[in-house]
């Protein structure tokens, strides 16, 4: 298979390197010219995914077209924010840059700040058929850093059209990385999506010096906040309890190498945001999404009381630790939803 994977971020990166081992012809667009010579020049990405080297058949471009042409697999892995205007500028380049293109996978979490719009779905607004129909998307729990090096990791590839899932799933498996296939879209999407929101809150409490049991508390109650916000788009209960769900939330919210965890974990020591989103040359899509996610539940009218508490810290200089206790001191209720039997 033939992939241009459009994104040279560490995960882009990470994913070439991993499409480029078992054996397909890879293409990787860096957005910044000067990164793109950098990279070609010294066979690594030092800026988002220092230290692992990049397999000299990957060709290295910041020409769109470029690395699109006679792809018949296109990989987005853009920050949320850009995937749109990327999309749409892949778009643009038309024949015969698209011609052989078969296949979107979609490697990019978030939720569209204006739009509220899941990733697919700015790719249903932007990319012509074939691309916009079933995009696949790829998630779970994965960090660059570690896939890069082959380190054992699962995920899932969703589409509604499993045989697209299929041909994903068999593109990027191999001994160290399980593919599975899930054909809950919403739910995967909403999923990876709101985990690192909650990745922050878990980040802020350790920053306060606080303990697992609060993180325990924090991870458990914020997969029932993803869930009930994916019910109500019509995602499936169950997908929460996946990969997509519990596992990339434990992931993301736990690691070190999680880039929305540490922006948590520098906020509750007391830096600003602004301070916190300028220490790292990394997207914190948790920022984002989290504005999108709170209000994308007032329309659907569902609660969403940690990510709340997430925006009024980040936006409007809420002390964390004033949000910790108003969380703690919330009207009592029952854990889950009662459920009538007859």
């Amino acid at each position: 298979m033939t992939v241009a994977v459009i994104g040279g971020g560490g995960w882009g990166t990470a994913l070439a390197i991993l499409l480029s081992k078992n054996g397909h012809a890879v293409r990787l667009w860096v957005y910044e010219a000067d990164l793109a010579d950098r990279m070609r020049r010294d066979r690594v990405n030092e800026t988002f995914l220092p230290g692992v080297p990049i397999p000299h058949g990957i060709p290295i471009t910041s020409a769109l077209a470029e690395a699109a042409t006679g792809a018949e697999t296109i990989l987005l892995a853009t920050p949320s924010h850009a995937l749109r205007a990327t999309a749409t500028l892949l778009a643009r380049s038309g024949d015969p840059a698209l011609q052989a293109a078969r296949v979107a996978v979609i490697a990019t979490k978030g939720l569209e700040r204006e739009s509220h719009h899941r990733m697919s779905e700015v790719v249903d607004e932007t990319l012509p058929s074939p691309l916009r129909k079933n995009p696949v998307v790829l998630a779970g729990p994965s960090h660059a850093e570690e896939v890069a090096r082959g380190i054992p990791t699962a995920v899932v590839a969703a589409c509604e059209d499993r045989a697209r899932a299929g041909i994903v799933q068999e593109m990027f498996s191999n001994e160290a990385f399980r593919v599975y296939t899930n054909d809950d879209v919403i739910g995967v999407e909403i999923a990876v999506a709101l985990k690192n929101v909650v990745a922050i809150a878990a980040g802020i409490s350790d920053g306060l010096g606080f303990g697992d049991s609060t993180k325990g508390a924090l991870l458990t109650r914020g997969l029932a906040e993803m869930a009930r916000l994916g019910e109500a788009l019509g995602a499936r209960p169950e997908t929460f309890a996946g990969l997509a769900g519990m596992g990339d939330l434990i992931a993301t919210a736990t690691s070190r190498h999680s880039r929305n965890r540490r922006l948590g974990e520098a906020i509750g020591r007391g830096a600003t945001l602004e301070a916190a989103v300028a220490s790292s040359p990394m997207v914190a899509e948790g920022v984002g999404t989290a504005k999108a996610a709170v209000e994308l539940a007032v329309r659907c009218g569902v609660e969403l009381p940690i990510a709340e508490q997430v925006c009024a810290i980040l936006f409007d200089g809420k002390s964390a630790r004033e949000a910790m206790r108003q969380l703690f001191t919330r009207d009592l209720k029952p854990e889950a939803r009662s459920v009538s039997r007859r």
